[in-house]
């Protein structure tokens, strides 16, 4: 009987396919419902001192991560000692703390499966914990102990240095390093932001140096804490409060003022002689910063232009003419100070010149007359639904939300951002790349052998040539 039953749902199942042929599916022409997502939302708690925290529960895997952004970075570096932040942030964690010699808080780590990280970029230091939360009270020991007690032991800054000096030594190696970084110095002229350590800063930078920087950046009124993963919100912020909120910072808070950018348009050529068979280009000039009223026209131009596989400069220089591998563009949004707009790729010496003006007049382009209908669609429809990839882990979530208030965005800025995303139009995009992009002001660096470009770089205006050191 049962075998009667089996035979006669298997007969039901195969008659489709002999009896009625189904129509073939177009994947053109498949719909869905509209993608929906909400953002989980942390909480913000102060701990006794003022200092605040972003709580964000997940007991899916038994793993806390705590991080602290801090408000510090190379662009308080004096000029003399560049490269300051840059090793004060990578010895905090490296060079062992008060209670523990490197080599012992190494062990520790290790044998608990944590971790334990720092490092101080532009405008940000970040120190971060990782571990399993039955660890969590002495994970959370040490990551305080890093924070605010650091040792940096003299022989491990002196291997920072070593390495330091070693990076410096072979930035020149990589032709993409060259271009990126010599960019950077011409748009940033005359600002921490263009400023580069050398040998000479990072010779002059001592241990006290290191010491002293710590002190001055790294307080509890000066950074704001996340936790998220696996923990109990009670007793995380008890010990948050005797490990962090009992720490009283020393005086009154006071961050060096930094000079805003000067916003200038003025043209350069830059040549780096370098015996290499592909040129390396990069172009560009100062950008907006995130409280532009472009921003969200921006962010749909950059990707209609050169931040997709189907922008405009990928679809011509790498599909159509094949010419490159690789090229795109994209305006670094400004946080503390003016961003950027640059565009890059590399292609071999006897297209340079063509290339350059290639990515000129698609760039150009934008400017002239409105993006299609379907640009458009594309680049909103793309931008709204890969939001969603922002937020994968608890611990992307609640950085998210803590960077809106570290670099002061508005409250909504993250639950608004889709549908300002999605009220963008192409006269908006007309405008915006208008206003914002500057052919006539681009600083150009190109990188490779000039005996063997299709034609002059003089093509493009006066060239400056750049000594590699």
């Amino acid at each position: 009987m049962t075998f009667r039953i089996l035979l006669i749902l298997c007969l039901l199942c195969i008659a489709p396919l002999h009896g009625l042929a189904a129509e073939p599916i177009n994947p053109r022409s498949m719909t869905f419902a509209p993608l929906s997502f909400t953002i989980p939302k942390s909480e913000r708690v102060l701990l006794n001192n003022g200092t605040p925290v972003y709580l964000l529960q997940d007991r899916e895997l038994p793993i806390v991560t705590v991080s602290a952004m801090i408000r510090t970075g190379s662009v308080y570096d004096p000029k003399a000692k560049s490269g300051l932040a840059m090793l004060t942030g990578a010895q905090l964690r490296n060079g062992g703390t008060r209670s523990l010699a490197p080599a012992a808080l190494d062990d520790e780590l290790e044998f608990m499966a944590s971790s334990v990280e720092s490092s101080f970029g532009s405008d940000m230091g970040t120190v971060s914990l990782t571990g399993l939360s039955r660890n969590l009270e002495r994970g959370l020991q040490l990551f305080s102990e890093v924070l605010f007690h650091p040792r940096f032991d003299d022989k491990r800054f002196q291997q920072g240095k070593k390495q330091a000096l070693e990076a410096i030594r072979r930035r020149n190696d990589d032709p993409k390093e060259i271009g990126d970084r010599e960019l950077a110095k011409a748009i940033y002229a005359n600002h921490p932001l263009g400023q580069e350590p050398n040998a000479a800063s990072v010779n002059a930078i001592t241990r006290t140096d290191l010491q002293q920087f710590h002190t001055r950046y790294v307080r509890p009124d000066n950074m704001i804490l996340t936790v998220s993963g696996d923990f109990d919100r009670k007793e995380v912020l008890e010990l948050l409060n005797r490990l962090i909120g009992s720490v009283k910072p020393a005086g009154t808070l006071q961050l060096p003022a930094i000079p805003p950018v000067t916003l200038q348009f003025s043209p350069a050529v830059l040549y780096a002689p370098k015996q290499v068979n592909q040129s390396v280009i990069r172009l560009g000039h100062l950008g907006i910063s995130k409280d532009d009223p472009d921003l969200y026209a921006i962010r749909v131009l950059d990707f209609i232009l050169g931040g997709s596989f189907t922008s405009r400069l990928t679809m011509e220089i790498r599909t159509n003419q094949g010419l490159a591998y690789h090229v795109g563009s994209h305006f670094d949004v400004g946080r503390r100070f003016l961003g950027s707009f640059t565009a890059q790729t590399e292609t071999r010496a006897d297209a340079t010149a063509r290339v350059i003006g290639l990515m000129t007049s698609i760039i150009e382009g934008v400017r002239k007359e409105p993006v299609t209908e379907q640009e458009l669609h594309l680049a909103k429809e793309s931008i709204v639904n890969s939001f969603l990839f922002g937020f994968t882990t608890p611990a992307s979530i609640v950085m998210q939300q803590a960077r809106l208030e570290f670099y002061g965005y508005q409250p909504d800025f993250l639950d608004r951002y889709r549908e300002r995303i999605a009220a963008v139009t192409r006269e908006d995009l007309l405008r915006a790349a208008r206003t914002h992009l500057r052919p006539d002001a681009f600083k150009l660096v190109v990188v490779g052998d000039q005996q063997a470009f299709d034609r002059p770089l003089a093509t493009f205006g006066t060239v400056q040539t750049i000594k590699l050191q």
